[in-house]
């Protein structure tokens, strides 16, 4: 119970300095603050083509034309089936196919996987990540995250909180009722394990932005476990007071099944696990099972694997690659 008290008492320290508001954060003054800082906005996108071009366009349109806070907007392809890299060229962004970055590495799956590539082929000194599947964008969402980055030097990672709302089949808004996965699954265990991190509102959401030379010294998880893996490795390697989080208003996007929210949880508790085995936090005489039994709505049932590979710290490839 002390040990739990400490914990609410230090998140309680760190929520106020270390929380704002996108309103906060105005270009203008931005651009008096970046200097010869660069920023690139990476964006994974997977079959996306009908909001992609329009967060695209947005950005490019607000904040590299009208104001050049934004150095590079990056879309990369995770191997879609329709029309995203069309429309992401179109909208003015540079398109990478996910399996041609480091195409010597043998390619992987996951969210994950596009978000290391984008790493690898973005150039910035900050890197935001935005998800392509925003119907809510608005290029705040980007000043927003860079705006504690650029103007404190001790800050090295941001994360986005909003309000998310769910819509259902009938068209109904449930204010608050997005995130199911967040609350019943990534913040039960991260107030279990690492309450330090409980103060992130939106710990699994899609936007944030760190320095590179952060992001590439810790691993990336390639499936949906990633951003629960980068909270808690970001947290081992910079700290809690070097992580700050924005409020950018509300935040709708596609929503996903039943049935793919399970395989997430899987993902993400499979995430947790290795992340606890790392610290010396659980020893196991074997690692956890990995496949998932799920049950349709006429009972047909089907099992779904919900392993998560990972790739390497960025920076000790490129390392390797730099001693051969």
């Amino acid at each position: 119970m002390e040990k739990d008290l400490r914990a609410l008492a230090r998140v309680r320290e760190w929520y106020g300095p270390h929380s704002s508001t996108a309103a906060e954060w105005p270009v203008d003054a931005l651009l008096m603050a970046k200097g010869n800082t660069t920023v690139s906005v990476v964006l994974p996108a997977r079959d996306e083509e009908s909001t992609v071009g329009g967060i695209v366009a947005a950005i490019r349109r607000d904040l590299v034309e009208r104001m050049p806070l934004v150095d590079e907007i990056l879309v990369v392809d995770s191997n879609s089936t329709d029309a995203t890299a069309q429309r992401a060229r179109e909208a003015g962004a540079r398109v990478v196919a996910q399996n041609e970055v480091l195409p010597h590495l043998e390619p992987l799956t996951g969210k994950g996987e596009a978000l290391w590539k984008g790493l690898a082929a973005s150039k910035g000194d900050i890197v935001v990540y935005i998800d392509a599947d925003l119907r809510s964008f608005g290029p705040h969402y980007v000043s927003g995250l860079v705006g504690p980055l650029l103007v404190d030097a001790h800050t090295h990672f941001v994360k986005a909180t909003y309000e998310r709302p769910y819509t259902g089949a009938d068209g109904v808004v449930q204010r608050g009722g997005g995130g199911r996965v967040t609350e019943l699954v990534a913040r039960p265990l991260l107030n279990m394990f690492w309450p330090e991190l409980a103060g992130f509102s939106q710990p699994l959401g899609g936007e944030y932005a760190a320095r590179r030379e952060v992001l590439e010294q810790v691993p990336y998880v390639t499936e949906y476990g990633v951003e629960f893996g980068l909270l808690v490795d970001l947290l081992h390697l910079v700290g809690l007071d070097a992580m700050a989080q924005v409020d950018l208003g509300h935040r709708t996007h596609t929503h996903q099944s039943m049935a793919a929210l399970g395989r997430m949880a899987g993902q993400i508790m499979h995430t947790a696990w290795s992340r606890l085995e790392r610290q010396g936090r659980v020893l196991a005489s074997e690692p956890p099972g990995h496949t998932l039994l799920q049950f349709g709505l006429e009972g047909q049932a089907g099992l779904v694997d919900v392993a998560v590979a990972e790739r390497p710290p960025l920076a000790s490839l490129v390392l390797e690659e730099d001693l051969a």
